[in-house]
């Protein structure tokens, strides 16, 4: 699926039991990618990156919660890429496996070892693209959106038609509110929204009607 003229989705899929979105996005002329929120599924996501002949240069999370988390060691070691978090996420990593347990009553692996920080103002690249990180908190104190040319990939900050829980450790409802009005509907409207569940929207369709955050709201 081609995003832009300048950069690709060269993967799109849903892992893990709560179904969340990880991409694999970048350059489709140097074949440089960026993995984004690997929730389960390691090998399938590492597969499908060579199988496109695409070298990953980093892999992210837009939060620490384990559905966006699971598969970032196995990634990290199949890859070589390094993992990036934000740094006010990082207590919820001692909360990963407790987390498996209480939602799935599994065992999870242990969390992944963060390679480096992504903070606001930060560009992981992949070829000629630039992913700016912008500080989304409230779903989670450290969660992010990541901006590239014409979308943003905002986690779980916004979705089509809702946003975010709030009633986890961290949470807070007032920052996830502002996240969204102050930082998100600031970026033109015709952005293409690829949130970590569900399917894309943009920030126009979502600055009209979110029941949440809207101008219904």
């Amino acid at each position: 699926m081609t995003a832009s003229p300048f950069w690709t989705i060269f993967d799109r899929r849903v892992v893990g039991p709560l179904a969340c979105n990880c991409y694999t996005v970048g350059d489709p002329v140097t074949k440089q990618a960026v993995i984004i929120d690997p929730g389960d599924d390691a090998d399938a996501i590492a597969g499908a990156a060579a199988s496109a002949g695409v070298s990953v240069t980093a892999i992210v999370a837009t939060h620490a919660h384990f559905d966006h988390i699971v598969a970032a060691q196995r990634l990290r070691e199949l890859t070589g890429a390094p993992f990036y978090l934000h740094p006010d996420d990082s207590f919820l990593l001692g909360w990963m496996q407790d987390s498996g347990r209480l939602f799935l009553g599994v065992e999870l692996p242990p969390p992944p070892e963060v390679d480096l920080g992504a903070e606001e103002g930060d560009g992981l690249t992949a070829g000629s693209l630039e992913l700016e990180v912008l500080h989304t908190p409230g779903h989670s104190p450290g969660s992010i959106s990541l901006i590239a040319p014409g979308a943003v990939f905002s986690g779980d900050t916004l979705f089509s038609g809702s946003i975010g829980r709030t009633d986890l450790p961290g949470g807070d409802p007032h920052l996830l509110v502002g996240s969204i009005t102050a930082k998100l509907f600031l970026l033109p409207e015709d952005l293409v929204v690829y949130p970590g569940h569900g399917p894309p929207t943009s920030l126009g369709a979502e600055r009209r009607d979110n029941p949440w955050v809207g101008g219904g709201s």
